[in-house]
């Protein structure tokens, strides 16, 4: 069963007076459970594919639905709370705040939750304790090094417990040993937690947790990405 549904979706943009086609009559079905890495160049659509299926921008075109609801229909707040039950974001830049520490970056989207602040909190120290974080809880991110930071964006976007994550670059300013451990992470998350993802990366290294890649260029699939019963099998083993 598909949780992610794209069917003729086109997206354009004016720059410059000129207008951009960045995705093109694209087609595209994500399985419940699955864990798809979107690789190709850069302006190829891959971040816009995230950015649609999350509701952060809309198509022009075309018809998106993200775990049983038409995301193109949906008004602002409609989104803001649809987001808050069933996505997690993972950002290149971490994009936790400075001030704040590692539990209460974590907390931040469980504002949208009805929950007691005991419950909260509960689910953010849980949150971090997957990711192995929960000897450094009370420090700020200037006190954390790299691959710290982004298991705690990573802790942020499965506080909630959402059926999806999306994830833009996530190891694009880790150092290899540091990105290899957030995939592995990701790639527990998929397995033992049935995370669907999609992970959107340059890093060849890091495709290879996916289970299955899929191409772009120009706005379209190259291929569908299915990987054979040898590569899928060598990736659930992971």
């Amino acid at each position: 069963m598909a949780i992610i549904e794209m069917r003729g979706v086109t997206k354009r943009y004016e720059r410059g007076g000129q207008t951009l086609t960045v995705l093109d009559r694209l087609d595209l079905d994500v399985p419940q459970g699955d864990f798809v890495a979107l690789m190709g160049p850069s302006g190829s659509g891959k971040s816009t594919i995230l950015n649609l299926v999350g509701g952060l921008d809309s198509s022009d075109e075309g018809r998106i639905t993200v775990a049983g609801n038409e995301v193109s229909s949906m008004s602002r707040g409609q989104l803001a709370e649809w987001r808050s039950r069933h996505i997690g974001f993972v950002f290149q830049a971490f994009n936790l705040v400075p001030v704040l520490t590692a539990l209460e970056n974590v907390l931040l989207p469980l504002q949208l939750q009805p929950l007691s602040r005991a419950e909260r909190r509960k689910q953010a120290e849980f949150a971090l304790s997957i990711v192995g974080l929960t000897d450094r809880m009370h420090h700020r991110p200037k006190q954390l090094s790299g691959g710290q930071e982004q298991r705690v964006a990573i802790a942020r976007a499965i506080a909630s417990d959402p059926d999806i994550i999306l994830a833009d670059e996530p190891t694009g300013d880790l150092d290899r040993d540091s990105a290899n451990a957030i995939m592995d992470l990701l790639r527990r998350l998929n397995v033992e937690l049935k995370k669907t993802l999609v992970v959107v990366t340059h890093d060849e290294m890091a495709a290879q947790r996916a289970q299955r890649t899929l191409h772009l260029d120009k706005g379209r699939l190259l291929d569908r990405g299915t990987a054979p019963p040898a590569t899928a099998a060598a990736a659930a083993a992971r």
